[in-house]
């Protein structure tokens, strides 16, 4: 396993703490940010890219598909 898979997983917990930080506070914008760190986590275990290049093609994603609605998944 290499240095990026196991940072990705690091930023999937911290993504999740920061969402659920979001849900007790009520603060949307965290629940938010903590989505995007979860996502890009993934992305970052998944394919061993580092977390620039995940962040770069989530950007893109989301970019392309305005219209679809992160916060209900």
């Amino acid at each position: 396993m290499n240095h990026e898979r196991i940072a990705g997983k690091w930023k999937q917990l911290n993504g999740a703490l920061l969402e659920r930080w979001g849900w007790l506070t009520a603060n949307r914008q965290c629940v938010e940010a903590g989505r995007r760190d979860q996502s890009t986590g993934r992305a970052q275990e998944l394919y061993g890219i580092n977390k620039e290049e995940s962040q770069r093609v989530l950007k893109q994603f989301l970019h392309r598909n305005r219209r679809w609605d992160i916060s209900s998944r």
